[in-house]
Parts: structure tokens; C-alpha cells; sequence
């Protein structure tokens, strides 16, 4: 084989280059715990700005939505040049106001069930401690209650009370002042979130061509594609999202109305809410909603139950099909395993970005197969079902 001094630079330079990167990655195992800890403290410091970013591409979402239905035909440049501000500030008005609004519903309800259960179980330890025996023997479950200490069970309940009350207050009191410390981390994240919003096309060109100078051509343009991809899913799918779990609250609520539950605005609004984590929200949603409801009336908090389930199927049956159509090309299996994985690495917040990342991974994987089968003159046979 003859090399020339071209392909032997080359193949020199691609034998530094791997032998460098196994003795860092060697090196990186080894020291686990170092890496670990110098990423951790890497991603403190730019947290804000990872904060800023998401915020930016949650607001980009109404934000371009309004940007292509106001001031679009327009000749005149003062109002070409104000979409941009007015469409930021109605999707902040938007969003910042059904945050407000399902605060407002839910906090205050959910608070005054729990104030309606600890006094339910206070009152009945008291009932109980002040019948004879002969009344409790009486009672469903009679004997059951009979051999449970309720003076001790109230003793307890009432010394953790008195020793928890420190604890909570510092608690409290801790929550709130790292909740002000942060104050000046989130204003520097939404400062960020503003420039990236009414620069985002400055910053897109910039990016192509950052990525066009310095990554090999084939790798770049990949990643320009798969970037515009991921974009694109994300957006379809938080609309597509927002909209079903509007679409879900409205039919709970009306339906709620309709059957006399109570809680029905609470419930429709908290409903629709955790109905944007897919799969696993809606059922959050009936918990804590029966959870409420069942302070009230436990009849309805069956009926609640019954009727969301229900509800649900025709949702997930009929409306999410037709609502989101082909915006997330995922089939159900992987969406099922994408909110697994992302609620295991990242919570709710991972089981919301979950889909968008999975659908895009799906669709790179299979375009990538498709050129492939293509380049190797595969043919795949549809199966006939039998």
C-alpha cells in the first residue's frame, strides 16, 4: 500500500486524535467524582443563562404564533418593526395569565380541603374518644375502632404538631429566603430569555455559520438539519399540547357542571394543567381532584373518578389524534418510554421535554435508515397480517 505524506499526516493526526480522546475518557473514569463535581459546578454557573434559554424557547412557542397573524401585510416599518415587542408581550400576558389563573383556582381549594380533612379526623378522634363502648360497638367496624388507642393517636398527632412547628417555620422561612436570593438569578435568566427572543434570527445566522466554519461539512449540516428538526417538534408539540389540555379542562369542567361535582372550575383547570405531561398527568389530575372532591362528597368523588376515566378515553381515542395529528411522529410505545426515562432523569420537567426529544431521535434514526437501506439496495417487505 503506498501512502503519500498527505494520507500519512492524516492517518498520524487520526491516531493522536483517538489516542487522546481513550486517555481522557480513561482518565474521566477514573476521576468520576472530580468530573462530576467540576461539570456540576460548571452547569451553577450558567444556570441562569440555561433558565433564560428555556424560558425563551417556552414564550417562542405564542410568540411566533402571533408574529405570523399581526402586522404580516403591512407596509409601514413602525409596525414591522413593533411585531416583534408586541407579539413578546402578549404571549408573556398569555402565559403569565393562565399561570395566575390556575393559582388562583386550585391553591386556595386545595389548601381548604386540607384544612377540611385534618379538622375531619381531629373531630372524629374527639366523637370517638367521647362515646361508650357500647356506641362504638355499634358503629361499622366497631370493634376495629375499639382496640385502636385514639388518645394516644391524638397525643401524637398533637406533640408532632407542636414539634414540627420550628421545623416547618425554618423551612418556611429558608424557602423564602433562597426564593429572594434567587430573585437576581431569575431577572438575569429573563433579560437573557429577551435578548435570545428578539435576536433569535441574528442568533440563528450566526450559529449556521459558526457550525458551517468550524465542524466538518457533512457533521455540520447534519446538525443544522437536526436542529431545525428538534426546533419543530418542540414547537408543534407544545402547542398541539396546550391545546388538547385546553380542550380536556373545558370538557372536565362542563362535565363536572353537568353532574353537580363540586370543585368543577378547580378541578377543570388543574385537570387541563397536568394533562400537559403526557401520558402520566391526567391521572395526577384525578388523584388530586378526587382527593378534593372526596372532602365534600365521597359519592362524587366515585362519580368524578368514573367520569374522568371515561373522559379520558374519548380524549386520548378521538381528540389527541385529531388535535395532534402528525405534529409529534412518535408512536405510543416510545412516547411511553421517552416520559419513563425523562420523568426518571428530570422529573415533570423531563417527562414535558421527553416527547419532543424522543420524536426528534425517531425521526433522525429513521431517515438515517432510509439512506442507508437506499445505499445498500435493501428492500424491506411490508408483512401481510394473516
Amino acid at each position: 500500500m503506498d501512502f503519500s505524506p498527505e494520507k500519512f499526516k492524516k492517518l498520524a493526526k487520526w491516531i493522536i486524535t483517538t489516542a487522546t480522546a481513550c486517555i481522557l475518557i480513561f482518565l474521566g473514569v477514573q476521576n468520576i467524582s472530580a468530573v462530576a463535581k467540576a461539570v456540576s459546578w460548571c452547569i451553577g454557573l450558567i444556570a441562569p443563562l440555561l433558565l433564560g434559554a428555556v424560558i425563551a424557547a417556552i414564550l417562542n412557542v405564542p410568540m411566533s404564533f402571533f408574529e405570523r397573524h399581526f402586522f404580516v401585510k403591512t407596509k409601514k416599518k413602525f409596525l414591522q418593526k413593533m411585531r416583534r415587542p408586541v407579539s413578546f408581550i402578549l404571549a408573556l400576558i398569555m402565559i403569565l395569565g393562565i399561570i395566575t389563573g390556575v393559582v388562583w383556582l386550585v391553591i386556595p381549594e386545595l389548601v381548604e380541603a386540607l384544612k377540611v380533612v385534618a379538622s375531619g379526623a381531629v373531630n372524629f378522634i374527639t366523637k370517638i374518644n367521647g362515646m361508650s363502648k357500647s356506641e362504638v360497638e355499634n358503629m361499622p367496624f366497631g370493634n376495629i375502632l375499639l382496640s385502636i388507642n385514639w388518645d394516644g393517636i391524638l397525643d401524637s398527632i398533637q406533640t408532632w404538631l407542636k414539634s414540627q412547628g420550628e421545623t416547618i417555620f425554618n423551612t418556611a422561612f429558608g424557602t423564602i429566603s433562597s426564593f429572594v436570593g434567587g430573585i437576581f438569578d431569575i431577572f438575569i435568566s429573563f433579560v437573557f430569555a429577551i435578548y435570545i427572543l428578539f435576536g433569535k434570527d441574528k442568533l440563528k445566522m450566526q450559529a449556521i455559520r459558526l457550525i458551517r466554519v468550524w465542524l466538518p461539512k457533512d457533521f455540520g449540516e447534519w446538525f443544522i438539519h437536526a436542529a431545525s428538526v428538534a426546533g419543530i417538534n418542540f414547537q408543534n408539540f407544545i402547542s398541539g399540547q396546550s391545546l388538547e389540555a385546553v380542550i380536556l379542562g373545558m370538557l372536565c369542567m362542563i362535565g363536572m357542571f353537568i353532574l353537580q361535582i363540586p370543585f368543577a372550575p378547580m378541578v377543570g383547570a388543574l385537570v387541563g394543567v397536568t394533562a400537559l405531561i403526557p401520558v402520566v398527568g391526567a391521572f395526577i389530575g384525578i388523584i388530586v381532584g378526587a382527593f378534593m372532591i372526596l372532602t365534600v362528597d365521597p359519592i362524587k368523588a366515585v362519580i368524578f373518578i368514573v367520569f374522568l376515566l371515561i373522559l379520558q378515553q374519548i380524549e386520548g381515542n378521538v381528540i389527541y389524534p385529531k388535535v395532534m395529528g402528525s405534529r409529534v411522529n412518535l408512536p405510543g410505545m416510545w412516547i411511553l418510554a421517552a416520559v419513563t426515562v425523562g420523568g426518571g432523569i428530570g422529573g415533570p420537567v423531563g417527562m414535558l421535554l421527553s416527547v419532543p426529544v424522543a420524536s426528534t431521535a425517531y425521526i433522525l434514526f429513521k431517515e438515517a435508515t432510509v439512506k442507508r437501506e437506499e445505499k445498500k439496495n435493501v428492500k424491506i417487505k411490508t408483512p401481510v397480517a394473516k
